[in-house]
C-alpha cells in the first residue's frame, strides 16, 4: 500500500493514476483542496481515481494534523511507501509569505517524518525542487554538488526539509529519497504555472507580463517523464538517504517557450516587458546521470510535442478559462 499527499493536485494525481494503472499497488490519496488555486481543478483531477475500487481518499490537513493522529487515522493500514508530494507551491508568493511556506513545507514534512517512524514505514519519497541549487553556476547541476544556493522562501523550505528527511534516514532507518523536480509541465499544470498563464492569456488576447529580456532559461520536464521516475523510485533500494535529479537535461530559453506555444495554439501573444523579479533564477539545468544508472529513468517527450500535448489537453477541458485564471 502507498500513500500519497498532495494526491489530488498536477504531480500528484498522474502518480495515483499512474500507481492504480499498474494493478500493484492500494492508493490512499490525502489532500487538504488548499484554495491557492481553484479547489474544483483538484476535484477534476480525481475523476479517473475515483472510479477504481483499490483508491481511497481522506481530506487533511498536514501541517495541522500530529503524528499520532495521523497514526491513528491509519492505524488499519500498513504502508509500504509514501510519497511527499504535498506543499504550499511558488517562488513569487513564497516570498510575500515565508510563514505560510515554512508550516507547510518544513514543518508539514516533518509530521510525516514523525508518522512514517511511528508506523514504521521505511520507504519515504519526498518530492524536492531543482530551485534548492538557486543560481549555482556549475552547469548542469548535480546532485553531488554542495554549492546550493536558494534565493526565495519556497527553495529554502525544500532545502530544508531535505536535510530533515536525511536526520531521520540516519536515526530511524527511514529510507528517505529526496527528488528534485525540473520545471514540470503537462496536462493538469497548476494555473500558476507559466506555461498554463501564457496559453490563457494567449487564448484570452491579453498581455503577457515578461520579466526580464526573456533569456532565462528552464529544464522543462513532462509529466509522463516526472511520473515515471517518482515510480521507478519507489522500488529503489539503495542505502540511506539519496538525492536524484528528475529533469529533461535540456534547456528552453523563455522567449523560446512562448514561440512554441504560439506555434501550437496558432496564435500570437502579446508582450508586456517588466524589470526581473526577485527570487527567480536564471537558469535551470538537471544532470540527470545519477538517474539514468540508478532508476532507469529515461525522459522520452521533447519540449515541442510536450506543448503540442498540454494545448490539446487544454482544448479538450470543459472548464472555462476563467476558473484557471482565479
Amino acid at each position: 500500500m502507498v500513500l500519497v499527499t498532495g494526491g489530488a493536485g498536477f504531480i500528484g494525481s498522474h502518480v495515483v493514476d499512474a500507481l492504480l494503472e499498474s494493478g500493484q499497488y492500494e492508493v490512499y490519496c490525502v489532500d487538504n483542496f488548499d484554495p491557492f488555486y481553484d479547489p474544483a481543478i483538484k476535484l477534476n483531477n480525481l475523476q479517473k481515481a475515483s472510479r477504481d475500487p483499490h483508491y481511497h481518499f481522506i481530506e487533511l490537513d498536514l501541517r495541522i494534523t500530529a503524528p499520532a493522529i495521523l497514526a491513528n487515522v491509519f492505524k488499519a493500514v500498513s504502508f509500504d511507501a509514501i510519497i511527499h508530494l504535498a506543499a504550499r507551491a511558488g517562488v513569487r508568493p513564497s516570498i510575500a509569505n515565508p510563514a505560510m511556506y515554512y508550516d507547510v513545507n518544513v514543518k508539514g514534512t516533518l509530521h510525516l517524518l514523525e508518522f512514517a517512524k511511528l508506523a514504521g514505514i521505511r520507504q519515504f519519497l519526498f518530492a524536492s525542487s531543482s530551485s534548492v541549487y538557486g543560481n549555482n553556476p556549475n552547469i548542469p547541476w548535480k546532485e553531488s554538488d554542495l554549492l546550493y544556493q536558494p534565493i526565495s522562501p519556497y527553495a529554502a523550505t525544500k532545502l530544508a526539509a531535505e536535510e530533515m528527511g536525511k536526520v531521520y534516514a540516519q536515526l530511524y532507518d527511514i529510507h528517505f529519497i529526496a527528488l528534485r523536480l525540473f520545471t514540470v509541465y503537462g496536462p493538469r499544470q497548476r494555473p500558476d504555472l507559466a506555461i498554463h498563464q501564457f496559453y490563457n492569456l494567449i487564448k484570452t488576447k491579453q498581455p503577457i507580463n515578461l520579466y526580464g529580456d526573456g533569456s532565462t532559461k528552464r529544464d522543462y520536464t513532462y509529466i509522463s517523464d516526472i511520473v515515471s521516475g517518482i515510480v521507478a523510485a519507489l522500488s529503489y533500494g539503495g542505502k540511506g538517504d539519496v538525492i536524484f535529479n528528475l529533469g529533461n537535461s535540456k534547456q528552453i530559453q523563455l522567449i523560446r517557450m512562448i514561440n512554441i506555444i504560439e506555434d501550437c495554439m496558432q496564435a500570437k501573444a502579446i508582450i508586456n516587458w517588466q524589470e526581473e523579479q526577485p527570487g527567480d533564477v536564471n537558469q535551470t539545468y538537471a544532470d540527470i546521470s545519477k538517474g539514468e544508472e540508478l532508476l532507469n529513468y529515461h525522459p522520452l517527450t521533447d519540449f515541442e510535442n510536450g506543448i503540442r500535448q498540454f494545448v490539446e489537453w487544454k482544448e479538450s477541458v470543459k472548464m472555462p478559462v476563467a476558473v484557471f485564471l482565479k
